[in-house]
Parts: structure tokens; sequence; C-alpha cells
């Protein structure tokens, strides 16, 4: 795995909605504080949501986390589809349901746009499921080129999301 030197505050979106999601959230948290020069500094409460751009399947449980690593954002996002695989992640196809996905959200002040790395994530602006969590644990924190978690939250309060 490569590094990427110092170490950057990095957030990965967490979600589940096959199988025991509690336990998988658990698994991948268990499963990011072990990767090497990474640690696991914060972890959001859990979440339901509402599957986003598909009907006919189970509410989704999610989380944010926030990790300090000095893991290139290419190493993460490699990680993150182990960690998903491990967990028993299929790929059958576009929107499927998931026994876990992993999204890396933001890797410092990072940005990628590579065929299968972007960062920041492209849509988690858009998405309750996750600006929710990651103002729990970061309200400040500056999405680059789109702005401040805490003034995206009203953006998105007409999608349904509770805590558990």
């Amino acid at each position: 795995m490569s590094r990427g030197g110092t170490a950057v505050t990095a957030f990965i979106g967490l979600g589940a909605n096959l199988g025991d999601a509690v336990a998988a959230m658990d698994a991948a948290c268990t499963a990011l504080g072990a990767l090497p020069d990474t640690r696991l500094v914060a972890r959001s409460r859990l979440y339901r949501s509402a599957p986003v751009g598909v009907t006919g399947q189970p509410d989704y449980i999610n989380a944010v986390v926030q990790l300090s690593t000095s893991l290139s954002a290419r190493a993460v996002l490699e990680a993150l589809m182990r960690i998903e695989a491990d967990n028993g992640r299929t790929r059958e196809y576009h929107m499927a349901p998931r026994t876990l996905d992993m999204d890396l959200l933001l890797h410092g002040d990072t940005v990628v746009n590579e065929p299968e790395l972007t960062v920041p994530h492209p849509r988690m602006h858009q998405r309750a499921f996750v600006l929710a969590p990651l103002a729990e644990l970061a309200p400040q924190t500056i999405i680059p080129g789109v702005g401040r978690v805490a003034d995206l939250l009203p953006t998105v309060a007409d999608q349904a999301i509770s805590p558990l």
C-alpha cells in the first residue's frame, strides 16, 4: 500500500442495506482502525435513510468515520474496496443492495479527478445520509469547490434520514 507521507484528515462514508448492517459498520470501523499509518479518530452515530436513486430496496444504515492517515487517497480507496469485499460486498449491477458500501468522501484538501477515483466524492453534498453524520463530526469542514458542511445541510432537508 502506498503511503502519502504527512497525515491528513480523511472522512469515509459507510452504508449497508443487506444482512446485519450494524455489524457491518462495526467490522468496517475495526478494519479502518487497523490500516497502516492510520488512526480512527471519530465515528458518527448510525442513521437510517431511504435508498437514493432506486426503489424496492431496504433502507440503509449509514455513518461517517474520521481518520487520520498518511496513506494516499488511492491507497485508502484500495483499502476500502478490500474491506468491502471482506464483508461480502458484490457488484452485480449499478445501485445493487449492499452488505457494505464505503466511500472516500474527503482526503485532506486533496482534489482528484481520475476515472476510478474522485475526491471530494462528487455527490456527497447532495446526500443527507452523508451530510448529517459528517456535520455531527465536523460541521465546519469545507468541501473543496462546494462549501461548508453546516451550510449545505439545509439543501438536503427534504431527504428522509433519522438517527438510530
